[in-house]
C-alpha cells in the first residue's frame, strides 16, 4: 500500500470520525430520536376565541403593561386573578416589593395538594411600548386556557399555574424578576418540573422565516418558523425528550427541541433560568422570539392580529396532555 493510499485512507477516516461526531452531537442537542408518545388521554378542546379574548384584553386595552405604567400593570394582575378564580378555588398573590412599590404574581393550584409538583408558568409584563401580544400576552392567554381544561380535567399531580411580574428589562436576568422571587421561595421542596410559556402564538409557512443563532442549525430544524420549540440547558436533556414525545403525540403540530449551554443567545431569555439556580428541572417552551416574529419588543408592534390562535391552541393542547401524563 502506498503512502498516498494511506494518507487517503486515514483522511476518510478522520471525516468519518468526525462526521459520526457531528451527528452524534446534533442527535444529542436536538432531541431528533424522540417519537411520538400516545396516550389514551383525550386532549379538550381549546377555545381560540378565549385566546383572542385574553391577548386582546392585555395587549390592546392595558397597554402598555410595564413598570412604568403601574395602573396597567396591577389591572392585568386583577384580570388574571380574576380568570383563575373562575377555574380555581386556591389562587393567591406573592406580592413582593421593589424600590418602594409592590409587584405581584398570582399563583393558582389545581390536584391534589401533596406530593412533587409541576409549576407551569408565564410572565404578564410587557417592554417598553411594545403591544406585546406574542411577548407574552399569548403565554398567559395559555395559561388561562391550561387552568379552565385542569377545572374540567382534574389533575392527578399538583399542578401550580403561575402569573410573574417584571420579566421584562430592566429586571431580567437580576433577582427581582418575579419568578425568581418565586423560585427561590420554593426551593428545596418536590418539584417535578417547571415549564415556562414564553411566546407561544407566532407562525409562519414562509421560507426562511426562522432564523437561528447559527446558520447550521437550519438544516438540523427547518427554514419555516411553523413548530413550537422546546428550549432547555443540557441538564435537562430527558426532561425535554418526555415533554417532547407527549406534545408530539398530542397534536399534528411540529416540536423541535433545543438542549444547548445557556452561553447561546435565547436558551436562557425567560423565567425558566430562575429555576435552574435551585436545581429544578425546567423548560422554556417558544415560538423562538425574536429568531422568528420579527415585531418582537417593536414600539406599538407585536399585535394580537400578528398570532395564529389556531395553532396556539395546539400548543397548549400540547402542555396540556405533558402535565396531565408526566
Amino acid at each position: 500500500m502506498s503512502i498516498y493510499t494511506k494518507i487517503t485512507i486515514s483522511i476518510a477516516g478522520i471525516i468519518l470520525f468526525i462526521s459520526l461526531l457531528t451527528i452524534s452531537a446534533c442527535s444529542l442537542l436536538t432531541q431528533s430520536s424522540v417519537k411520538p408518545k400516545k396516550t389514551a388521554l383525550v386532549i379538550p378542546n381549546i377555545s381560540t376565541q378565549n385566546l383572542i379574548q385574553h391577548v386582546k384584553q392585555l395587549s390592546v386595552t392595558n397597554h402598555p403593561r410595564n413598570y412604568l405604567h403601574l395602573d396597567n400593570l396591577n389591572a392585568t394582575a386583577d384580570y388574571i386573578k380574576q380568570h383563575m378564580q373562575s377555574y380555581s378555588h386556591d389562587v393567591s398573590e406573592q406580592i413582593f416589593t421593589i424600590d418602594n412599590i409592590k409587584y405581584r404574581n398570582i399563583i393558582s393550584h389545581f390536584g391534589p395538594k401533596k406530593g412533587a409538583r409541576i409549576i407551569i408558568g408565564a410572565h404578564y409584563d410587557s417592554c417598553c411600548q411594545t403591544q406585546g401580544a406574542d411577548d407574552n400576552a399569548s403565554g398567559i392567554a395559555g395559561l388561562l386556557e391550561l387552568a379552565r381544561l385542569l377545572k374540567e380535567n382534574p389533575p392527578n399531580t399538583p399542578i401550580e399555574l403561575i402569573a410573574y411580574s417584571l420579566e421584562e428589562p430592566p429586571f431580567f436576568r437580576t433577582k427581582d424578576m418575579g419568578s425568581a422571587i418565586h423560585a427561590q421561595s420554593v426551593a428545596g421542596q418536590p418539584i417535578k418540573l417547571m415549564i415556562s410559556l414564553e411566546m407561544i402564538g407566532y407562525f409562519s409557512d414562509k421560507p426562511n422565516s426562522q432564523q437561528f443563532p447559527f446558520k447550521l442549525m437550519q438544516k438540523l430544524y427547518s427554514d419555516k418558523g411553523n413548530f413550537i420549540a422546546i428550549i432547555s440547558n443540557m441538564d435537562n436533556r430527558q426532561a425535554t425528550a418526555t415533554i417532547k414525545s407527549y406534545m408530539l403525540g398530542a397534536t399534528d403540530l411540529p416540536v423541535y427541541s433545543l438542549n444547548a449551554p445557556s452561553f447561546i443567545t435565547g436558551v436562557d431569555f425567560s423565567d425558566h433560568r430562575n429555576y435552574w439556580k435551585h436545581d429544578i428541572p425546567a423548560v422554556m417552551i417558544t415560538d423562538t422570539s425574536f429568531y422568528r416574529n420579527v415585531h418582537y419588543h417593536e414600539a406599538n408592534g407585536d399585535s394580537w392580529e400578528d398570532l395564529d390562535y389556531n395553532r396556539m391552541a395546539k400548543v397548549i393542547q400540547g402542555v396540556y396532555s405533558t402535565v396531565q401524563n408526566y
